[in-house]
């Protein structure tokens, strides 16, 4: 499981910067060039939009962390997938990198060590 979720926490985390750069692009270009009426108009909350870019950054990191630390790497995740849910939404293009970051950070928290009875130490 520590190896799904690190590769299922890097590929949400590629996934997510994708989105994030071209929610950061638009932005900033109806920033700079203006709204166009019913085709390009500015998002609610810029800032909160721009700030999200940073959630799948914790998505790589906690997905390369999930093998050696399964509780950080999970909680990192986790957090990854809440970042990106109150920053993008949720829609067709979110819900890959959404639910690949929150299915990651479940299994890396479900992850155990097999020979040591305690899971995350």
């Amino acid at each position: 499981m520590r190896n799904a979720a690190l590769v299922l926490g890097i590929i949400a985390g590629v996934f997510g910067m994708i989105v994030g750069f071209f929610g950061y692009g638009y932005t900033a270009a109806v920033e700079h060039f203006g709204e166009i009426e019913g085709l390009a108009e500015q998002v609610v909350n810029v800032e909160q939009l721009r700030l999200a870019v940073l959630s799948p950054l914790l998505a790589i990191a906690g997905g390369a962390m999930a093998r050696a630390r399964a509780l950080w790497g999970g909680v990192l995740l986790l957090g990854s997938a809440a970042g990106m849910y109150a920053g993008f939404g949720l829609n067709v293009f979110t819900i890959f990198p959404l639910s690949f970051a929150a299915a990651a950070g479940l299994m890396a928290l479900a992850a155990g060590k097999p020979d040591e009875p305690k899971a995350h130490f």
